[in-house]
C-alpha cells in the first residue's frame, strides 16, 4: 500500500506544473461549488505545509547558523527588493490599481515555497541550504508578511496585520513546528510512515484550496479584459526577475556552485496558495489576482528557467538525462 502511495505521489510531483492550472479552471467553471469550501481553506492549507515540514530537521538550522550569508542574502533579496519591485512594476503597469498593487506586493512578501525544495533537488543545489532558508522564512512569516505589507501599502490598503499575522500562525508556523516535532521525536522516521499518505492527500489538498480561491474571485474576473492580461505578463515578468535575480546573486564568490543554484529557486518561487488566501481574506477580494494567475505558470517558469539558468536537471534515477 505504502508502494503504491509513494508511487501516485511521485507522479502527482512531476504533474505539479499542470494540477494548480487545474484548480483555477475548476474554481472559475464552478465556482458555485467551490465557494463553499472557502471557511476550510485555512485547514486545508494547513495539512498542506504538515506535509510538507516533516521533511525537515531542528539541525536543519545548523547550516544557516554555521554560515548565515546565503540566508541574509536570501532575506534581502526575498522580502525587500522583490516586494519594491512587484510594487513599482504594478503601479507603472496599472498606476492607480491599489488593490493589484497590494495583491502584488502580498505576493512577493509571502514566504519561499516548500516546493522550492524539490526543484534545489532536482538542479543540483545545496539541500540543507534549502531547508534552512524555508524552515527561517516560514517561522518568520507570521512577523515579516504583515510588516512588508503594512510598510509598502500605507494606507492605500487597510490591512488587519494582527488578524494576518494570526493566519499565518495558523496555516504555517504551527503545523511546520509539528512536523519537525514529530520527525524529531520519531528520529526521523516520520516522513516514512506518514509521507507516503499525506503526500498525496496534500496534493489533493492543493488543488482544493487553489479552486476555492479562484471559485472566490471568479464573479469579478474577465479572462478576456486587457486588465487581466497585463496582471499576468507583469506577473511573468516579476517571477523571472525572481528567478535572475537568485542566479545573479550566484556570481558573488562565497554564494557559488550549490548554493548559487538554491537561491534561484529560493528567490524565485513563492507560496502562492499563502498569498491568494491571505489575499481573500484580509485584501480587497481583487488583490488575489494576482496570486490566482500565478498559480497557473509559477511551476512552469520554474522548470524553464532551472534549464536556462542552470542547465538540465537531475532525472529521478540519478543517471543522465
Amino acid at each position: 500500500m505504502a508502494d503504491r502511495m509513494i508511487a501516485l505521489n511521485s507522479r502527482l510531483e512531476t504533474l505539479m506544473p499542470i494540477l494548480t492550472p487545474i484548480g483555477v479552471a475548476l474554481g472559475f467553471l464552478a465556482s458555485p461549488v467551490f465557494v463553499q469550501l472557502k471557511p476550510f481553506v485555512p485547514w486545508f492549507f494547513a495539512l498542506m505545509t504538515l506535509s510538507g515540514s516533516l521533511k525537515l530537521r531542528a539541525r536543519d538550522l545548523g547550516a544557516a547558523v554555521a554560515n548565515p550569508l546565503p540566508v541574509i542574502v536570501f532575506f534581502i533579496s526575498a522580502h525587500v527588493l522583490m516586494p519594491l519591485a512587484a510594487l513599482a512594476a504594478s503601479n507603472l503597469a496599472l498606476p492607480g490599481d491599489a488593490d493589484t498593487a497590494a495583491g502584488f506586493v502580498l505576493l512577493f512578501s509571502t514566504p519561499t515555497a516548500i516546493s522550492s525544495f524539490i526543484w534545489v533537488s532536482m538542479f543540483r543545489g545545496d539541500g540543507a541550504l534549502a531547508l534552512a532558508i524555508i524552515l527561517l522564512d516560514v517561522l518568520a512569516a507570521p512577523f515579516v508578511v504583515p510588516f512588508s505589507t503594512s510598510l509598502l501599502l500605507g494606507t492605500n490598503i487597510s490591512i488587519d496585520a494582527a488578524a494576518m499575522a494570526s493566519s499565518l500562525v495558523l496555516m504555517i508556523a504551527i503545523p511546520t513546528v509539528i512536523g519537525i516535532a514529530l520527525n524529531e521525536a520519531t528520529r526521523g522516521a516520520a516522513p516514512k510512515l506518514a509521507g507516503p499518505f499525506l503526500g498525496p492527500v496534500s496534493k489533493l489538498c492543493l488543488i482544493l484550496v487553489v479552486s476555492a480561491n479562484a471559485a472566490a474571485i471568479a464573479p469579478q474576473v474577465d479572462l478576456g479584459g486587457s486588465k487581466t492580461w497585463m496582471i499576468a505578463a507583469v506577473g511573468i515578468l516579476l517571477a523571472a526577475l525572481g528567478f535572475s535575480l537568485g542566479r545573479l546573486l550566484g556570481f558573488a564568490p562565497a554564494l557559488r556552485g550549490a548554493k548559487a543554484r538554491t537561491l534561484v529557486f529560493s528567490v524565485g518561487l513563492r507560496n502562492i496558495s499563502a498569498a491568494a488566501t491571505l489575499a481573500i481574506a484580509y485584501f480587497p477580494e481583487a488583490a488575489a489576482l494576482p496570486a490566482i494567475l500565478g498559480m497557473i505558470f509559477q511551476q512552469s517558469l520554474a522548470a524553464v528557467f532551472g534549464r536556462l539558468l542552470l542547465g538540465k536537471p537531475i532525472p529521478k534515477n540519478g543517471g543522465p538525462e
